[in-house]
């Protein structure tokens, strides 16, 4: 049996470059396009079976699911056969896209320490280890990681799949538009503001009545200027090769659940992160390109307009699509953000603005600013009432790392026996436009928090090692900031 590794090696791990693995091929578009057909052929089977059985409703029909068209490998200039990360990135990016994810019991506080369980999930592995050739390190299960994998495999695979999916998205989405800012938003959280997805949401409103949505939106953005939606349809697994075109073909569903624009114009990231008990780690990835996903916004409109209050709006329920012929315009399940009323698009963008600014304070640990940024439909009576040190005021908890102050919340675990303290803050002039607990009341100034996010864009990110605060550092282009340092014995805290 492995040796536990010391602390110290963990950390130093969780900073060291490693090449993931990245399949996007016309072969994948081809064993893709077979997993839908097999899937297909299974639906129909048991659709037919229950028929027989009489367990069918009157008039049921078979209907085939729509999945998002026109799929391609993504360009080799915007990913190659591999990319270059930090394992401690990727949990970064997990922990942003856990912030709002209300799967924790500690009322939001804890939702994005979601990502530290995975700390020593993952290790590097060189081709020699592997058997194969390739330049660099290849990351893999680590021993643990592959324990995990025998109880909470599921979990583990879902998780770690929206992490590298969100790690690549970033890449591909900062080359394409290199002079703009990139936010990631949970997307049910989002679409929640105008739409009722599931019976569950106990509103007045009637249901979607469709269970396929993208896990995350994409937004591309420059303050006071027309935004573009991606969504992202991400899902992982601990099989193989075969379920990943599975998933794949699944995630074509999922992208398809929710139109920005015309019908069959919006384009998708779609992603399968394969991780093997054996072989490398592996994202798949395939994308679907369009002229839609523009949230058009009127020449002129003043920046400050993507703070105004979000009303309350109730966009129609379904998808239209166009007729062919004598057949007339129809309406497909899902939801869709114009072009019907082209006030749709200005009223989404600050739905996506307001989101992406609670997913920074909630990922601060800052309950009251998040729940004033959320619609109750949205989830503000989750983060509404929790106390921590930093609750009370932003600043009871702050750092200066890497020589820029964030402010945020901790915690204090052990790894493999000895204490260790996580941090995760957003830079200090960020998270101050968005703190609403100072008395008198404050408002959120979402005009403000975009323009500094913007402006934050250019400064130096990436995963580092700050010798000062002694731990590794992992600053995002969005300004936030996920750390970790050993607590020396006896130290007082």
């Amino acid at each position: 049996m492995a040796s536990t590794p010391k602390t110290e090696e963990v950390l130093n791990s969780l900073r060291q470059q490693v090449s993931v693995a990245v399949h996007s091929t016309r072969e994948l578009v081809g064993k893709v396009d077979e997993g839908a057909a097999d899937k297909e052929r299974e639906r129909r089977e048991t659709f037919e079976k229950r028929q027989e059985e009489g367990k069918t409703k009157t008039g049921e029909t078979y209907e085939p699911l729509r999945r998002k068209p026109g799929l391609r490998p993504l360009p080799g200039t915007e990913v190659g056969l591999s990319v270059t990360l930090t394992f401690w990135d990727v949990l970064h990016h997990l922990g942003r896209g856990l912030a709002l994810s209300q799967r924790g019991a500690s009322r939001g506080l804890a939702e994005h320490w979601g990502s530290l369980k995975y700390c020593q999930a993952l290790s590097a592995h060189t081709e020699t280890q592997l058997g194969l050739s390739h330049e660099g390190n290849l990351l893999g299960l680590s021993d643990e990681g592959k324990r995990i994998a025998m109880y909470y495999k599921a979990l583990q695979s879902e998780e770690l799949g929206h992490a590298f999916a969100l790690a690549v998205s970033e890449q591909i989405l900062t080359r394409r538009y290199p002079d703009h800012s990139i936010s990631f938003v949970r997307a049910d959280t989002a679409l929640r503001a105008g739409w009722t997805l599931t019976s569950r949401d106990k509103a007045k409103t009637k249901t979607v009545g469709y269970p396929y949505r993208p896990q995350f939106f994409a937004e591309v953005w420059k303050p006071g200027e027309s935004s573009r939606v991606i969504p992202i349809a991400c899902k992982g697994n601990h099989s193989d090769r075969q379920k990943a075109y599975e998933q794949l073909a699944s995630a074509a569903v999922h992208a398809d659940g929710v139109h920005i624009g015309a019908w069959n114009e919006t384009p998708a990231l779609l992603f399968s992160t394969e991780i093997a008990l054996t072989d490398p780690l592996t994202v798949h990835a395939l994308h679907a390109d369009g002229p839609g996903g523009w949230l058009h916004i009127p020449d002129g409109t003043p920046a400050a307009n993507i703070g105004l209050d979000l009303g309350n709006e109730h966009p129609d329920i379904g998808i239209l699509k166009p007729g062919h012929g004598k057949d007339p315009d129809s309406s497909e399940p899902g939801c869709q953000v114009g072009p019907k009323d082209p006030k749709d698009y200005e009223w989404f963008q600050r739905v996506l603005a307001r989101v992406g600014a609670a997913g920074l304070t909630a990922f601060a640990g800052d309950g009251e600013s998040t729940a004033a940024l959320l619609t109750t439909r949205q989830g503000s009576d989750f983060f509404q009432g929790f106390a921590h040190a930093a609750s009370g005021s932003v600043q009871d908890l702050g750092y200066t790392l890497l020589g820029e102050k964030f402010e945020g919340t901790d915690h204090v675990f052990r790894l493999n026996g000895n204490r260790v303290q996580a941090f995760s803050g957003v830079a200090a002039d960020i998270l101050d436009s968005l703190v609403t607990r100072e008395k008198p009341k404050r408002h959120a100034d979402v005009a403000a928090y975009r323009q500094r996010v913007h402006v934050w864009r250019s400064k130096r990110h990436g995963t580092f090692w700050d010798r000062t605060w002694g731990g590794v550092v992992s600053i995002s282009r969005d300004g936030t900031v996920l750390a970790m340092r050993q607590i020396p014995p006896f130290q007082d805290e």
